[in-house]
């Protein structure tokens, strides 16, 4: 079902290029050693990134310095033992040090490990273990947080222990971490730890080293947790991330001179690869702000109200599905939104590179009218997920079992896939499946709701107790019975909630990639009930 060449032939054309050593063209790189020298030759002292404030510019990057500060900073690395294959962890927010971090770790062939600003000290643990960093770079302030405490919180045994001789058993691997500032922890080595370094690392070693980083060799892993999943590392290699920016330069209109805002971050997929990586490969500025988008109105993956889908509409593609398995999205749709259906755009485009199809549970193409789950294999789908079998995501047939349930359609224009929900998010409710976006859409269409969030409560009778959350719009009062009357008349009684409790909306919980945390929301509508409970 995708469009343009056979994925076969993609992954062949990227290896060629490679061999052949491109022609110094960005839109030809086949690695980011040789996108970051491309982009710094041919825009040198033109503004690359820039972090900005109400339009006052706190730090700003060119092309050229991009290149230069970069190459000290893999000099350094590589002066320390960093190589191909070594896992380097950075935290860092959008702005000229992210950029050029990832252009640092990069160009010398080890993997870039980006890392959530907003990660919380469990989590950040987690992470930092299931990743198996060698090193970690730590920005030091951010909103007014100093993000070295917030690791010191995180990992108590760092306390008295010696930069570049670190030994955590909760995080075996790593041995230092550096950051900007003074007052540092014993523990946490300043940035000349690096760049005093480089001076033993001469220029043509490191084009040397350049020159063995292959488009097939891992560049980056990105850790993601959907709203009911664990964070887990989602693997790409250089050839991928190039291939990908070519494809979205040209989709997002990333032009020389253009000023591209960043909304989102780039630790996650969304800011690296519709924003950084191909506004960089265009000769564009990439403005960025600290605080990126965080506002449940926009909450990705979920049934929006009518306005707010309105502030978003914005001009074509109207994209359809992605992911950080896919390098971002990967469809889009003639229409914005097809009726009854308001989670996405139908789908009748695919970019190039992949190969489609929407299977049901023995991977079997499904016909026209009936409902499968998306599956994607190409040459930028994911070379796997760090520590997890491929068995556990992937098809014996290659393909990447994505978790979006879809039904397909068949028009006399051609055929079209729908979004139906996430395989994971369905709800099993006396014995039957309940999608929560289908409860969520009746939900919103009462005058009185802004916007529905529908969860599963474990019940011994049920087997999950529908709960739906509710923001109530401006000035409007919310009356439950009458909710639930008026739902018992257009849905199943399995999909009807049986319990509802009324949210602000800055209290809806969301992930750093601005999607609504569902297991938090649910632990949080849980406790509310059990409060409610114990009062009756």
């Amino acid at each position: 079902m995708g469009e343009g060449e056979d994925v076969s032939s993609q992954g062949v054309s990227r290896e060629v290029q490679c061999a052949e050593r491109g022609s110094g063209l960005p839109e030809a790189a086949a690695t980011f050693a040789q996108f970051i020298h491309a982009v710094a030759a041919a825009y040198g002292d033109a503004p690359a990134v820039t972090l900005e404030d109400g339009g006052e510019v706190l730090a700003s990057l060119t092309y050229r310095e991009l290149g230069e500060r970069s190459a000290l900073l893999a000099r350094g690395l590589l002066a320390q033992g960093v190589g191909k294959g070594s896992r380097v962890g950075f935290i860092h927010g959008n702005g000229p040090g992210f950029a050029v971090w990832l252009a640092a770790i990069s160009r010398i062939g080890a993997i870039a490990i980006p890392i959530s600003t907003m990660i919380r000290a469990n989590e950040l643990v987690r992470v930092l273990r299931q990743s198996d960093i060698q090193g970690l770079v730590v920005q030091r302030t951010m909103l007014g947080k100093d993000l070295i405490e917030r690791l010191m919180e995180a990992l108590p045994e760092l306390e008295g222990q010696e930069q570049g001789r670190l030994r955590l058993p909760s995080v075996p691997y790593l041995r230092w971490i550096v950051s900007a500032g003074t007052a540092l922890p014993a523990c946490v080595g300043k940035s000349t730890f690096l760049t005093d370094a480089a001076g033993s690392v001469s220029d043509d070693l490191l084009r040397s080293v350049e020159a063995e980083v292959h488009p097939t060799d891992q560049m980056i892993e990105i850790y993601t947790s959907g709203s009911m999943a664990l964070p887990k590392g989602v693997r790409h290699g250089h050839g991928a991330v190039c291939l990908r920016s070519h494809t979205l330069r040209k989709m997002m209109g990333h032009v020389a001179g253009k000023r591209v805002q960043c909304p989102l971050p780039m630790f996650w997929v969304g800011g690296l690869m519709m924003y950084l990586v191909p506004g960089l490969e265009a000769g564009a500025t990439v403005v960025c702000t600290e605080r990126t988008l965080s506002d449940s109105r926009f909450a990705m993956g979920s049934v929006l109200a009518e306005e707010d889908l309105a502030a978003i509409r914005g001009p074509k593609p109207w994209w359809g599905l992605g992911m950080s398995e896919t390098l971002g999205p990967y469809s889009w749709g003639d229409d914005f939104r097809a009726p009854g259906r308001p989670v996405c755009a139908p789908m009748d485009h695919f970019a190039p590179g992949y190969d489609i199809r929407i299977a049901d549970a023995d991977n079997r193409p499904v016909t026209p009218g009936e409902t499968g789950e998306m599956q994607v294999r190409g040459y930028p789908v994911a070379l796997g997920l760090h520590k997890i079998e491929r068995a556990e995501h992937f098809t014996p047939d290659g393909y990447y079992r994505t978790g979006d349930m879809c039904l397909v359609e068949d028009r006399p224009q051609g055929r079209r896939v729908h979004f139906v929900g996430r395989s994971g998010d369905m709800i099993k409710v006396s014995g039957s499946n309940v999608s929560p976006a289908e409860v969520e859409m009746e939900l919103q269409t009462f005058d009185a709701i802004h916007a529905a969030y529908v969860v599963g409560l474990p019940d011994r009778e049920r087997g999950n107790r529908l709960v739906a959350g509710v923001v109530a719009r401006d000035g409007a009062g919310l009356d439950f019975v009458v909710i639930e009357g008026e739902l018992r008349q257009r849905l199943s009684s399995f999909k009807v909630p049986r319990a509802y409790l009324e949210l602000e909306r800055e209290e809806v919980p969301l992930l750093h990639s601005n999607k609504v945390a569902r297991r938090e929301l649910a632990r949080m509508l849980a406790e509310r009930l059990d409060r409610q409970d114990g009062q009756a």
